[in-house]
């Protein structure tokens, strides 16, 4: 039974904030979770990624590999505020982690480095958050750093990310000499002892004093220029007064026309207070956002974030252990308690709720209920998978689920012992659960198990993860990259007749096919169909089914079984017959007759291609610019960056495997590398002319 009154929860949502540490591959997001989980009184220990000794990076591999590869959710309080944190991994193989946790959240902060400033991995789950207009605030980290420089890695957000950064603290030191903040907004300075996580607050250093002012007035102007009644208070007096200020700087956050910026060194426990006053001050609560929206018999409702309204919630994550299920949700609306039946309208299953749990990390602590803007973890679901809705049954709704990017890289995975089989394909079955970036298939013509995922570290960590859950022993082959076939040069006017007699009803098909290259870019995923047919050669129902056989062909190209993309096809002409024609003959003759046309067309094998940036000492370029060039890379750019240099190359990803110890080997461990897929190339010397 329900006895909190519910008016008291719908209050306490203004106090919620729900939000992802995003940033790219060591820029500190961890460390900034391990700092405000212990400012917060969380945690009574500072953890050390180098020490594997944090909260969220709690897996075996995490800690090893010295990265975030699971996405963790951890909750805290500060100043009457719950706050719900995910960590998000930094590597683009678990880009997936990022998407999933993305959809969820109301805000964020973006973490970047103070020397390196916006890095590849950063701008894209810049543009994630983008897709899911996720109101960010930046921590430009690591200002202890040899070389930080905040207007550079300001710069940085302003020139490759493209918002207005409004920057709210000038740093006091420099590099070993940082030693605290002066807050622009409340004209005050923040200085942190060694080894002491709480700020001294005090006036602006006389030093800085003349700095301080100057900085204050141009964030007074950009805010002007961007807020409504900012202008208006400063058109009036010329200044603007620290709550205008501060209001506008909240509603330029939420609206994303600006990004509040801030600076401080998390490892030495410098900034993490104040960015906490941030994230209570400018991110929203669940009760700022839009009601959610979600689709019911064709119809979009959208339902606001109210205790008392129907309950709906989506699933962004399952960790299915041999011990059970966990369901990570995101609750928009209503309430769930214990024991209470839930409704999956994706599986049209019916679920009981067995626990509903607070989750840290990996520790849980066991909640009666949950509300409308609470992130819990759930068990007791059997079937529910991450991107499944659950709703009452008596008010169904269907919610969009995050997008799933196509996996390019594959290995063949075989069960050294013949016995361990089905042992194997179930553990793959729960990998895929868990990580659905993670695609298991059996190939038609070798029969061999083949697992497909985002990159090569992507699926080393699942194999890794297959062992040490399972025991399973396991042969991994050589790792094949997913090529596609496109349309260079089409064709037009195929004819195709499809006759069969079985001496019942038989089957006939006659269709006129042109086939062209897409308009879209090369490589590009898409499938565009059209009918030209006039005087009602192939009736319109028939249409469909020549439609669907095409797609059905588009399954395997002529020139190796690859999937075809890019290709336009319009249906001309055709013709029935008055007993024998039906949706199976179009269809088939839809199908045949596309196979016959790429056939004919002249066809190019495409490959994935990644984006690779590579950064290396100065003495090992030479080295380096020869190896990518070895492996087909074309550069399309160099900078010097902190002391070393920074190469931008285009590469075929079939040729990035084994290039992390190739490029140890070349700078004595010194260089690092991170790749980001940006599509299809044709592969050289592939076209094949008919």
């Amino acid at each position: 039974m329900r006895t909190e009154p519910l008016r008291h929860r719908t209050t306490a949502l203004a106090a919620v904030r729900n939000l992802g540490i995003l940033a790219h591959v060591d820029a500190g997001k961890t460390t900034v979770t391990e700092r405000i989980l212990y400012a917060t009184g969380t945690t009574h220990r500072r953890g050390e990624v180098h020490d594997g000794t944090t909260v969220t990076d709690f897996d075996p591999q995490e800690r090893d590999r010295g990265i975030t590869i699971f996405a963790a959710a951890v909750s805290c309080a500060w100043d009457g505020h719950r706050i719900n944190l995910i960590d998000t991994p930094g590597h683009v193989d678990f880009a997936d982690e990022v998407e999933r946790s993305l959809r969820v959240l109301d805000g964020a902060i973006a973490v970047f480095d103070a020397v390196a400033g916006v890095e590849p991995q950063s701008e894209s789950v810049w543009r994630q958050a983008d897709r899911y207009g996720v109101p960010r605030i930046a921590f430009v980290n690591k200002m202890d750093r040899a070389g930080a420089d905040l207007d550079a890695a300001v710069e940085s957000i302003r020139r490759r990310l493209h918002p207005a950064p409004l920057v709210v603290q000038v740093p006091i030191g420099t590099e070993d000499g940082f030693t605290g903040v002066v807050d622009l907004v409340g004209m005050r300075s923040l200085v942190w002892a060694d080894g002491d996580s709480t700020a001294e607050e005090g006036p602006v250093p006389e030093a800085l004093s003349e700095e301080a002012e100057r900085r204050r007035r141009l964030l007074e102007e950009a805010v002007a220029e961007l807020n409504a009644a900012a202008l208006e208070e400063f058109c009036a007096h010329s200044a603007l007064s620290t709550p205008t200020l501060t209001a506008a700087l909240r509603e330029l956050t939420r609206t994303g026309d600006g990004v509040v910026v801030l600076c401080g060194s998390a490892y030495r426990n410098r900034g993490v207070e104040p960015l906490l006053d941030a994230v209570v001050t400018y991110l929203p609560s669940p009760l700022d956002v839009p009601a959610v929206r979600g689709m019911h018999d064709g119809v979009e409702e959208r339902r606001a974030a109210d205790p008392e309204a129907p309950f709906a919630a989506l699933a962004f994550k399952v960790n299915a252990t041999a011990t059970g299920r966990l369901t990570y949700l995101r609750v928009y609306s209503g309430t769930i308690e214990k024991g209470d039946t839930v409704w999956d309208p994706g599986t049209r299953r019916t679920e009981r709720v067995a626990r509903i749990l607070r989750v840290m990390a990996d520790r849980h602590e066991r909640l009666e209920r949950a509300v409308a803007g609470d992130i819990v973890a759930v068990a007791g679901l059997k079937s529910t998978r991450a991107g499944s809705t659950l709703c009452t049954p008596d008010a169904p709704l269907v919610l969009e689920p995050p997008a799933v990017a196509d996996p390019v890289v594959s290995v063949a995975v075989e069960a050294r012992a013949s016995t361990d089989t089905g042992r194997l394909a179930a553990a793959l079955a729960r990998l895929a659960e868990e990580d659905p970036s993670l695609v298991v298939r059996t190939d038609a013509e070798t029969g061999q198990t083949v697992l497909s995922g985002m990159g090569e570290l992507h699926l080393d960590v699942a194999v890794e993860k297959l062992h040490q859950d399972t025991g399973l022993e396991v042969t991994v082959g050589c790792p094949g990259v997913a090529y596609r076939e496109t349309v260079v040069r089409g064709v037009s006017g195929l004819v195709y007749r499809h006759v069969k007699q079985d001496g019942g009803a038989g089957q006939f098909a006659h269709v006129v096919l042109d086939v062209e290259p897409s308009a879209a870019e090369v490589g590009a995923k898409g499938f565009e169909f059209s009918s030209a047919v006039v005087g009602g050669g192939v009736p319109r129902e028939y249409v469909r089914a020549v439609e669907a056989g095409c797609r059905d062909a588009l399954a395997e190209g002529p020139l190796g079984g690859h999937p075809v993309t890019g290709l336009r096809v319009t249906l001309t002409d055709g013709a029935t017959h008055v007993k024998d024609s039906s949706d199976t003959a179009f269809r088939t003759a839809g199908r045949l007759a596309l196979r016959a046309a790429l056939r004919a067309c002249t066809m190019v094998l495409l490959e994935p291609v990644a984006e690779v940036t590579v950064t290396v000492p100065e003495d090992a370029v030479g080295g380096v610019l020869g190896d990518l060039a070895a492996r087909r890379g074309r550069v399309t750019g160099s900078e010097t960056r902190g002391g070393a240099a920074v190469l931008t190359a285009t590469v075929p990803l079939a040729e990035l495997f084994g290039y992390a110890t190739r490029l140890r080997s070349r700078t004595q461990g010194r260089g690092t590398f991170t790749t980001r897929p940006t599509g299809y190339a044709p592969a050289p010397g592939e076209v094949r002319v008919r």
